[in-house]
């Protein structure tokens, strides 16, 4: 199931976490690595504005307990 996530999606997701502590972004299941994020861009998409985070380099393969708990495995 293919959907997209809301700005406010997102925020509620990350709440309750630790401010400190580091995020990443998982990719792709055919090639499960993590991959650091740089910055968060706003465009002018016609009527409506789209954020886009944007990558910044890879960190490394994906731990096995992340690609199960994304059913990647």
């Amino acid at each position: 199931m293919s959907r997209t996530l809301t700005v406010g999606q997102l925020i509620h997701q990350l709440q309750t976490l630790d401010y400190d502590q580091p995020v990443f972004l998982a990719i792709n299941p055919d090639w499960p690595f993590a991959h650091r994020i740089s910055q968060v861009v706003t465009v002018a998409d016609g009527p409506s504005t789209v954020v886009y985070i944007a990558e910044n380099g890879q960190e490394g393969y994906l731990p096995l307990a992340v690609r199960t708990e994304l059913a990647w495995s």
